[in-house]
């Protein structure tokens, strides 16, 4: 169907819940003052209901979690006493924890595992868990080349960097992509995450889609490629770019843009497209969903194997996973309320912080899911 539209092992503490708890209400407050409506409730300008319990659990992805806190802010504007308490443990905890029935929901950028589908469905008293994409963050080719202002690569030149088979910028195969650059003769230095990311992860699956044929290391969330030097978390991968001249690393937008690092053009085979809001909203718009119905896991060749115009393919999915039904009706609600909040009043804000708003055609089918979600019969 068409659309026009990152696990350590569970040691959860309630210092750290209550830490991010705080962090989040803090981040709920240091905003303007709710938007109210003629009945003066602060929640007139959205579709969202504000029942249910006041407090919501959820723990998983790191890289959504400065969205998450937008969407925690925003709910606290729409539904004031409202707040989401979410433990940016990663995706892999996360999930572990939603079918150990210790929070209301897990944010993970990957669905459930074959293996855990069952379990989930378990935790929801025998109903499927539900992955609905909410929230999509571009990864960008982070570069360190002194002079080279706008550089284009394609999946395969970036596959044979990172396996070692291109190893000097002036390589015949980036020269041509770059035709009116001077391309320095230095030795390219890969930059991969040394710990254990569903950024990589998710770069290495855009590779296996982009460059079958060269890109035969798989995914996962340990880097397979061999080429480089490790960095640990998103940050350390832009330090690392930042301080070796002849660097290439992937990270999320966000943290190019906060560390003032060019990123790439990248040429799926219809040109050069730069990385912008547009540009990977087309990516998201020519995805495809994995099957019919209300559970959203996305085809991902779809999405990093696109050809369209326009489009840069390299965009991180993260996943809100849910019951599709076996809550209590309380915590339906909530969970529903925050949702419905997130992918409305929650998008406002996430370019500045480098993640892509949801394309209305996709939104308008991830909101037909949210209200799907329904209590114990």
């Amino acid at each position: 169907m068409k659309l026009n539209g990152i696990g350590k092992a569970l040691s959860t503490t309630l210092s750290a819940s209550a830490l991010i708890a705080l962090t989040l209400s803090a981040c709920g407050s240091d905003n303007n003052a709710p938007t109210t409506g003629a009945s003066g409730t602060g929640t007139a300008s959205s579709s969202a209901d504000c029942g249910g319990k006041n407090s919501v659990t959820a723990e998983g992805s790191t890289a959504q979690q400065n969205a998450i806190a937008e969407f925690n802010r925003a709910w606290g504007q729409v539904c004031p006493g409202k707040n989401l308490s979410y433990n940016p443990t990663g995706s892999g905890a996360g999930r572990e924890q939603f079918i150990a029935r210790q929070v209301d929901f897990a944010g993970s950028d990957s669905p459930l595992k074959d293996d855990q589908v069952k379990q989930a469905a378990d935790r929801c008293g025998g109903n499927p868990a539900w992955n609905l994409p909410l929230v999509f963050g571009p990864v960008a080719m982070a570069y360190n080349l002194d002079g080279v202002d706008k550089l284009v690569v394609t999946g395969d030149v970036l596959a044979k960097i990172f396996t070692g088979q291109i190893k000097k910028w002036n390589d015949p195969a980036i020269a041509a992509l770059n035709t009116g650059a001077t391309l320095p003769d230095i030795d390219i230095k890969p930059i991969y995450r040394s710990d254990s990311s569903g950024t990589t992860d998710n770069f290495q699956k855009y590779l296996t889609a982009a460059a079958p044929q060269t890109w035969t290391k798989g995914s996962g969330s340990e880097f397979q490629g061999g080429a480089g030097e490790g960095a640990q978390k998103s940050a350390g991968v832009v330090q690392a770019v930042q301080s070796t001249p002849g660097a290439i690393g992937y990270v999320e937008k966000g943290f190019a843009e906060q560390g003032g690092v060019p990123f790439a053009q990248i040429d799926s085979g219809a040109g050069p497209v730069e990385l912008t809001d547009e540009s990977a909203k087309k990516a998201i718009d020519a995805a495809k969903f994995s099957a019919e119905g209300n559970d959203l896991t996305l085809d991902l060749d779809s999405l990093y194997g696109t050809k369209e115009p326009g489009a840069y393919p390299l965009v991180l999915a993260t996943y809100e996973i849910v019951c599709s039904k076996g809550y209590d009706p309380d915590t339906a609600a909530a969970v529903k309320s925050f949702l419905t909040v997130a992918a409305n009043e929650g998008q406002a804000n996430l370019s500045a912080a480098g993640y892509v708003p949801l394309p209305d055609a996709f939104k308008q089918r991830l909101e037909r899911s949210i209200e799907a979600i329904d209590a114990i019969a």
